[in-house]
């Protein structure tokens, strides 16, 4: 297992460099001055020359980049070019409400998406399967910005039960930033109450962001349910009398968990990119926000820090996904899944 996750390890680096050859490249193609955003547009050619020159902005794309790579072997991420602060430092702060966000969304993809595909499989053809798919569709089908919108006319402006965006209430005070995720922190600080808010206010873009997941688990679950079910000791089990409810959990439950598993892991991918626009629209301040201004304001280093951000995050979620399988199958070894 130690080889396993070294060799994954290692495989990280090769990924983080060509991400960053990709990102750098494809930021630096975009039109536009980043020194004349900073400068304003009021700004004289000078005040935008010396903007340039303080940034490395005016040095060819291949020094700027063998500059930033220098950097981040140390660890520094280098400056935003929008707040001038340190592009670490805005991601410590702001990469909690992302990951925040993105946990709630997988946990209810996972509460709600697997059982709805084991009992679709195990009806697969009746009456409760056939809307289940229906209802699945129409999640893939949906984009996230409209159902965002949607949920908001919704639960904010029509029910009034729910608010329309926003970690905390405009009164609430927040947490000793212990950890980063309210959730977590204002159970540290015993303020109970600022935890409802949290709470109250994650439910909504959690929702909006975990709708699509749930949609494809589900269907996936469905799948391997019904393939399993055709297996031979499957019902070997159904012969020997076993009630229909232990066959399911012991039987064709976790063996059926094991393709989804795969595409679980791929989901949180998804979710990390769909942060994004859940983002945008609920005003949560997570990464994807600060991406979105970034991205505005040809902000590369700010850019570069995200993508680098969710790019790591995503190898360590798949790498959990590969243990997971050696966990959910002992035929499994960790030589297999290498």
């Amino acid at each position: 297992m130690i080889r396993f996750i070294g060799r994954r390890l290692l495989f990280l680096c090769f990924v983080l460099l060509g991400i960053s050859v990709i990102t750098f490249a494809l930021t630096h193609l975009v039109p536009g001055d980043p020194a004349r955003l900073m400068a304003g547009q009021h700004a004289t050619g000078e005040q935008v020359k010396e903007l340039a020159q303080r940034y490395g902005l005016d040095k060819p794309v291949t020094t700027q980049f063998w500059i930033y790579m220098k950097g981040l072997m140390t660890g520094d991420l280098g400056m935003s070019l929008t707040n001038r602060r340190p592009v670490l430092d805005d991601l410590r702060q702001f990469l909690p409400a992302s990951v925040e966000l993105t946990a709630a969304a997988v946990l209810l993809v996972v509460l709600v998406g697997l059982p709805i595909g084991l009992l679709t499989g195990a009806r697969h053809g009746k009456a409760l399967d056939h809307v289940m798919r229906f209802v699945t569709v129409s999640g893939v089908s949906m984009p996230i910005f409209w159902l965002g919108i949607l949920m908001q006319i919704l639960f904010y402006q029509h029910l009034k039960i729910l608010p329309l965006g926003g970690r905390l209430g405009v009164l609430d005070i927040e947490p000793p930033g212990v950890t980063g995720f309210y959730l977590i922190d204002t159970l540290l600080d015993g303020d109970f109450e600022t935890f409802r808010s949290a709470l109250i206010h994650l439910i909504l873009p959690a929702t909006t962001l975990a709708a699509g997941s749930i949609a494809v688990i589900s269907r996936m679950m469905r799948a391997s349910v019904i393939e399993v079910l055709d297996a031979d000791y499957v019902r070997t089990a159904q012969a020997k009398g076993l009630p229909a409810g232990a066959v399911l959990r012991f039987h064709v439950f976790r063996n059926a968990l094991i393709p989804t598993t795969t595409i679980l892991g791929l989901q949180v991918g998804a979710l990390l990119a769909g942060n994004v626009l859940a983002e945008v629209v609920f005003n949560w301040p997570g990464i994807g926000l600060y991406a979105v201004n970034a991205i505005k304001n040809l902000d590369y280093p700010a850019i570069m820090g995200v993508t680098l951000a969710i790019s790591v995050i995503y190898v360590f979620v798949n790498l959990l996904v590969d243990i997971a399988y050696v966990m959910l199958d002992p035929r499994i070894s960790f030589d297999g899944v290498a």
